[in-house]
């Protein structure tokens, strides 16, 4: 797949694809075409297996420290 782009970040992707949110064939082509010379960045909780298998990295976050923890509730356009 030829795009014009150096890299694309899908943000959050697996929770959308867990819950076909997004188009999940689309998003399987896109990983599997994906031109090596470019950068194709997936982030979220739970990736499926098969996005593992063909990642060059993974990486985990763990929260230390974070609004919530104050009672703080999620606030539009920061946490959804």
């Amino acid at each position: 797949m030829a795009l014009p782009y150096d890299i694309i970040v899908l943000d959050e992707v697996f929770a959308a694809y867990d819950l076909k949110a997004v188009d999940r064939k689309a998003v399987d082509d896109l990983l599997h075409s994906f031109s090596p010379e470019k950068e194709l960045v997936l982030t979220g909780r739970n990736p499926p297996q098969h996005f593992c298998d063909v990642a060059d990295y993974i990486s985990e976050i763990h929260k230390v420290k974070h609004p919530y923890d104050r009672g703080v509730q999620a606030r539009e356009g920061i946490e959804y």
